[in-house]
């Protein structure tokens, strides 16, 4: 159901921020945190279970694990070819497993599936999100934009307008947060875990093996194990999560193995920079 996508020239859009944006960086995004981050937390680690699709292939006759990682592993790329946030394709993945768990879905139209829970991701959290006639001409004409109006039509009163799930890109972001806020925190530390933990977590979005996970524990674990990765003599306080050590040590022992069937296209996803911090990737 992947098409190859037509790739015009690629832009990015004023605003946005990708897997690799780390912690808040302006005062006014870290008096935010001070004031509402900790209650912003609860609330939104309240939540999880609720937007947590529980096995959403169970009723699909035709979209198997492979093709569904097929297709997340196409919105990776399409998500950075528009500049969107990591949140945007975060919610993507949510909104498609959420409706995947209600609904039977053609393999012919999974594609526009993909395309339409994009959409309506963007519309959430883009300032500027691309638009139908761009988000179709990456699937090489394969679909009409009265085909995606109606799709989103489908899947919102599927999901009863029910949108705003809790990600793991928000509690990468609280979790990094918290780790500045720490006595003797290491700025540049935390800087580039957040990076190559984004980097992880992408990864695992496209893996069905990790469909029940919470996004707040696969934040915690993706930290921990690029802690590990990178050698960090300060890593993160996994207890801040509220996690046992045996769940942590549960998910960050299958990241690790998500990164090591994954050692060449990991890199790909993160700046030279930090590739170059880690020994593994780069074959060290």
């Amino acid at each position: 159901p992947c098409r190859c996508p037509r790739r015009p020239a690629r832009r990015r859009r004023p605003g946005t921020r990708t897997a690799a944006a780390t912690v808040a960086e302006s005062p006014q995004e870290l008096q935010a945190f001070l004031d509402y981050g900790e209650s912003w937390y609860r609330s939104r680690k309240g939540l999880e279970s609720r937007f947590q699709p529980r096995e959403p292939l169970a009723r699909q006759p035709q979209v198997t694990a492979e093709v569904r990682c097929k297709l997340v592993s196409w919105l990776i790329p399409v998500h950075r070819h528009f500049g969107l946030s990591f949140e945007a394709l975060c919610l993507t993945v949510n909104t498609l497993d959420r409706f995947l768990a209600t609904t039977p879905v053609a393999a012919d139209c999974f594609q526009l599936l993909g395309v339409t829970a994009l959409l309506i991701a963007c519309k959430q959290v883009e300032v500027h999100p691309p638009s139908m006639k761009e988000l179709l001409a990456l699937c090489c004409g394969a679909f009409t934009v009265q085909q995606l109006r109606n799709l989103e039509c489908i899947v919102l009163l599927r999901l009863g307008f029910d949108l705003s799930a809790p990600t793991i890109s928000f509690f990468l972001e609280h979790f990094s947060q918290v780790r500045l806020q720490a006595q003797g925190a290491d700025a540049a530390e935390a800087a580039d875990a957040r990076i190559l933990a984004g980097g992880i977590a992408e990864l695992s979005l496209a893996d069905y093996a990790f469909i029940g996970y919470a996004p707040s524990l696969l934040a915690a674990g993706s930290l921990g194990l690029a802690d590990r990765l990178l050698g960090h003599r300060r890593p993160l306080d996994l207890r801040v999560s509220g996690y046992s050590e045996e769940l942590l040590r549960d998910c960050m022992e299958q990241l690790q193995l998500l990164v090591s069937l994954n050692g060449q296209s990991l890199p790909l996803l993160l700046p030279p920079e930090v590739v170059q911090k880690c020994p593994w990737l780069r074959g060290g």
